[in-house]
């Protein structure tokens, strides 16, 4: 295989980060580790709910308790749209569009906004540094810190760092003040690991239920309140995911992105085939939602 598997490394290696993060976020999400963003991002959104102020308007506006496939989806194919047709493309902006206006009807501060945008940039790249086939490149890293800072100014986000030490700084510190137990964090935390387990056949969900505590660190296990899995399931998982980064070194390069295609979704069969990122999206309200989680007109 030989520096063909390397071509798009390569090719990443000769951008610039900041000029081209576009194109650089594109070629590592959609075709270098498309499995483990996918992976990593999920995980990045279950790190978020560790916040109560986060956990308490999820829990509050029912969501996770009755559609969590759909909130699930929604957020995946929005997120996907905007990456793979860019932020300023009549897609990308129709995505943002919807995602501005379903966070624009609740009481969310500007800190749990920034919090969760710097999870998407740093959870991958921890993920990546930890299982990639290979590490990620520098501009890589960069790449995603200036993606998401172009995301977040379009999302409406105010004072996000200016610089990528700054703002891992802002999510260390964040997470060091705000990760504490609360039932609500508890709540959303078994909701979403039942969303992982119901993937599998049912003789599997517990293995899953299990393997996933496994992989969460010990300030997400006390703000969720849940108790640690034995040492070898972390291991184990551990093991599973070196060995398939190892074996992947050995495969060619993808040839086509798959970022924004999901035919196998489960809200929306077939995506993008017949759908617009307008059709994707959270119902308004519900009229009994307490008032402290609206926005003020």
């Amino acid at each position: 295989m030989g520096r063909r598997r390397y071509e798009l490394h390569d090719r990443i290696a000769g951008l610039d980060p900041e000029r081209d993060h576009l194109e650089i976020y594109q070629l590592s999400a959609g075709r270098e580790f498309p499995w483990d963003y996918t992976r990593a991002l999920e995980f990045a959104l279950f790190r978020t709910y560790c916040v109560p102020s986060i956990s308490r308007l999820l829990a509050a506006t029912g969501e996770f308790r009755l559609r969590p496939q759909q909130r699930y989806d929604d957020t995946s194919l929005l997120m996907a749209e905007i990456a793979a047709h860019g932020y300023d493309s009549p897609r990308g902006r129709e995505a943002l569009k919807v995602i501005n206006r379903a966070h624009g009807r609740f009481a969310i501060s500007n800190d749990d906004m920034l919090y969760v945008l710097s999870t998407f940039v740093y959870d991958p790249i921890d993920w990546l540094e930890r299982y990639g086939w290979r590490p990620p490149h520098e501009h890589e890293k960069l790449a995603a810190f200036h993606y998401y800072r172009e995301v977040g100014k379009r999302m409406g986000i105010r004072d996000i760092p200016a610089g990528y030490e700054e703002f891992a700084e802002f999510k260390r510190g964040y997470e060091q003040q705000h990760f504490v137990f609360s039932e609500t964090n508890q709540k959303i935390g078994e909701y979403t690991v039942g969303l992982f387990a119901a993937w599998f056949p049912a003789f599997l969900r517990p293995a899953v239920r299990l393997g996933v505590r496994g992989m969460l660190d010990e300030p997400m296990l006390r703000a969720f309140g849940f108790p640690p899995a034995p040492r070898w399931v972390g291991a184990l998982g551990d093991f599973a995911l070196h060995a398939r980064a190892y074996t992947l070194r050995f495969f060619p390069p993808r040839r086509a992105s798959v970022l924004g295609v999901s035919p196998r979704n489960r809200t929306y069969p077939g995506y993008p085939e017949g759908y617009r990122p307008a059709d994707l999206g959270a119902p308004e309200p519900s009229a009994d939602l307490p008032a402290e989680h609206l926005r003020r007109p």
